[in-house]
Formats: structure tokens, sequence, C-alpha cells
């Protein structure tokens, strides 16, 4: 069969390729193979680091916007436009590739650089506005964000405490009067693939803390320190039990802040993005998707931006093919999750620096494989 329409919607690989370098490259591979398949891209992402770059794949206007990095140094990001939605995205002010010389700093990174995103965000005059999290540096529960917002953290003293999850400890009583009067009148919507507590053995100290550089010392600083600024902030506000809610503890409990103070509402990242890209269009009428990235694992059928590709392709009818660096699924758990086929860079390149380095040609090459062998066989998986 000849003339098969075809949909690549991967996510990133990450440490090598964005979404759209992934897209590009196989869709590149499977005209190469079979000049006549119709091939269409849609880049994907799960809410974290990439979910701009979707929203501008998918006609979204860029709105460059200079913030403050995780550990206070001037960045670069973008608010993007979808529409009557803004989208922004944590990893671009607040993530941890954008640590000075990858030096991680656990204790006083910040999300300073978030909350001036939304305030960007804010001054386009948006209908609503969608903060994507995932890949935070910062463990200080949302206080930069909400400080670059309007809100003021104080000591016993009076004065602003420093900035970062090492500081809450310090803090004696919270000021919301001067938050962005603006943010009553646009829904805000949090988009993470983490549904995590804030606190405790789940929480954001102890589960992601340590990829923020965390020892066990300070992870359980950090954990005593949320739990101090939610007790201070529920006082104050006559509130209980907000550490709990799903989703509270992404990115470092950005999203307990988001979702307490911001009155921001929870949603799986994929389902949002895919919502955003127009994928319900996309996936109409076509013969075969190909989503993937850089790993699949268990964690991809949880939350991952392919189980929402395979999600929304089950209900067009539609098969999907996975492509990544590397796959720890055993075939019977891709086939469980409702994939016909996975191939990965490892079959070609078992080095994986190596694939890392040449991940772009190594796609593109597995791709047009793909496509004259099924071209020739009329069969996509093996």
């Amino acid at each position: 069969m000849t003339g098969a329409r075809v949909l690549v919607a991967p996510d990133k690989f990450k440490g090598s390729l964005t979404a759209r370098q992934v897209a590009d490259a196989v869709a590149r591979g499977l005209t190469t193979g079979d000049p006549s398949l119709r091939v269409a891209t849609l880049p994907v992402a799960d809410g974290g680091d990439g979910t701009v770059a979707a929203a501008l794949a998918a006609g979204a206007t860029a709105h460059p916007v200079r913030v403050t990095g995780p550990t206070g140094e001037p960045v670069d990001a973008e608010v993007a436009l979808l529409g009557g939605t803004a989208i922004v995205e944590l990893a671009q002010a607040s993530g941890l590739a954008l640590l000075p010389g990858g030096v991680l700093a656990p204790l006083t990174a910040q999300s300073t650089g978030t909350g001036e995103l939304i305030r960007a965000a804010l001054d386009l005059g948006p209908e609503a506005i969608v903060v994507g999290v995932g890949g935070s540096a910062a463990t200080d529960g949302g206080t930069g964000m909400l400080t670059a917002l309007g809100a003021c953290f104080l000591d016993a003293d009076g004065r602003p405490v420093g900035a970062g999850g090492g500081a809450l400890g310090g803090i004696a009583s919270v000021d919301l009067s001067g938050l962005d009067p603006r943010l009553s009148s646009v829904p805000i919507t949090l988009a993470s693939d983490v549904t995590n507590p804030l606190l405790g053995p789940t929480g954001a100290a102890a589960v992601y803390g340590p990829q923020k550089g965390a020892d066990a010392a300070q992870i359980a600083a950090l954990d005593a320190g949320l739990a101090h600024l939610v007790d201070v902030v529920e006082a104050a506000l006559g509130m209980r039990d907000t550490a709990r809610a799903p989703g509270a503890g992404a990115a470092g409990g950005v999203g307990w802040a988001a979702l307490t103070l911001l009155g921001a509402t929870f949603r799986p990242g994929i389902d949002l993005v895919l919502d955003l890209v127009g994928a319900d269009r996309a996936f109409a009428g076509v013969d075969l998707v190909i989503t993937g990235e850089g790993r699949l694992d268990d964690q991809t059928l949880d939350g991952k931006a392919p189980a929402g590709v395979l999600r929304t392709a089950a209900a067009h009818g539609v098969p999907v093919l996975a492509v990544a660096g590397s796959c720890a699924l055993s075939p019977a758990e891709a086939s469980g999750a409702g994939l016909i086929d996975v191939r990965c860079l490892s079959e070609l390149e078992p080095d994986p620096a190596t694939s890392i380095a040449r991940a772009g040609s190594l796609l593109e090459h597995l791709a047009t494989d793909l496509a004259r062998q099924h071209a020739a066989t009329g069969r996509w998986q093996r």
C-alpha cells in the first residue's frame, strides 16, 4: 500500500533533540524511504520543557521576555500566545538546564522567573494562562513565583526572607495584598505530569530533591521548610490540607502555590498540550501515528507524552508505533500499552553516547527503513 497518511507526534529526546527535531528527522526518513507517504508532524510535550515549543509549532506567536534565572542571573524566555491562551514554561525561567555551569543549588534556587513569565503573560491580555511545569531547579514552594507576582514573605523582623527553599523556615508571615489583581480575572491551568503531594515521602523534596542536588539532610530541611510555609499560609488564610492536592508537589512546590494561591486548576500536561495543538483534528483520517521520547519505560505509560498520544490515537482507531533512544519496556508491556511496535536507536548504535550525539541521523535512518519495509510488505510492525 502506498500513499499512507502518517502523523509524527513525538516528545523530545532529552539531552539530544527537541520534539520538533525528532519529528522532522522521522519525517525526512519516511519520505526518503517511500516518497508516496503523506507525512505530517505534530511535536508534543507533557507540560515540562518543550511545551512552549509545541505551541509555537502549532501556530502560536512568540513574545520574548527576559526574566530572573534560578540563581538570580537574567535569562531569555518566551510567552507563547495561541488564540486567547498564553502559555508559559517554568523550565525556560527556573529550570535545571539554566543553572550556571550546571552547578546545582538545592537550597538557594528560586522560581522568581516563572512569576515574571506569568506577569508578562498577563500583559498580553489573554483569556487564559497555561503554566507548564517540569524540570525545576528549585524547591522553594513557589515563593519566588509568588513574590514576582506581588506577594511578600516576611521574617520575624518584618523583612523579606531570602530566595530559595533553604529560607522557607524563616518565614513568619505572608502578605498577599499586593498580588497582581489581574490574577483574579484570568483562569490559570497548571499543566504537569506530576501528581505528587507537596510533603512527605512522596512529596516535592523527597522525590525530586535528589535530582536538584539535595542530600538527605537537605531533603529533610526542605521538606520541613515547605511544611512551615504551608502552616503559615494556611493559618493566614484559614485553609486546611492544601498540601495534599494532586500536583501540589510539582516543580518544587510551584504546583502548590499555583493551586492554593493563584486559583489554578490542575490538568495532566500531555492532555492539555494535545488540546492546544489540535490533536483531534490532526489524528483524524491518518493511517499511522508515530510517537516517542528519549527512553521508553514504565514511566512513559504513566502520564508522559506518548501515553497521551496513545489515548488520543485509540479514540480515533489509529495504530501507534513508537521510536526511542532506548526502551526498557518488554514486548508484552509495549503491546499491552497499545503500541504495534517499538524501534530504538540502540538497535542501530549500542553505545549510548554515540547514539545521543548522532540521534538525528540515526532516527532518519530508522524511519527510512521503516518506510521501505512498509512499501515492500504493507506492514508497519515487524
